[in-house]
């Protein structure tokens, strides 16, 4: 059997838009006459030469969107560092601009002479007990 011979029936359909497509015979009048083969889906059907093909356009209009997702991914990679930046500056002027003395907690930290003079005597008493 010659391939000029072998030809396919695609059966009528309704489209995306839901218009309904009429049925057709592939190879299509003044198309490839090695597109013998029904291909698509249930809304898009097409004459194509391989049976195992999925889709009607070309590599080009998969290479474009495969950069329309590499433009998308770059835009949101540059959101997302810019927004790492940010709260990163936030988080530094937080930590820069806090008061670098401490609270008043009411009570004084320093020792006064007669505190100290207290803790010698009480050293000296321990220092007399302890020692052998």
């Amino acid at each position: 059997i010659s391939q000029s011979s072998i030809f396919t029936e695609c059966s009528s359909y309704l489209n995306a838009d839901k218009v309904l497509v009429s049925g057709f015979s592939c190879p299509r009048a003044g198309g490839d006459a090695r597109a013998v083969f029904c291909c698509g889906f249930q809304d898009v059907k097409y004459c194509c030469d391989d049976p195992h093909s999925f889709f009607p356009y070309e590599h080009s209009y998969m290479w474009w969107l495969s950069v329309g997702a590499l433009v998308g991914l770059s835009i949101a990679a540059v959101v997302l560092f810019a927004f790492i930046i940010t709260v990163c500056v936030l988080c530094y002027l937080f930590i820069s601009t806090k008061p670098r003395s401490k609270l008043d907690t009411g009570l004084s930290l320093q020792t006064s002479r007669s505190l100290t003079l207290s803790l010698n005597g009480c050293a000296g008493i321990l220092q007399g007990v302890f020692s052998f």
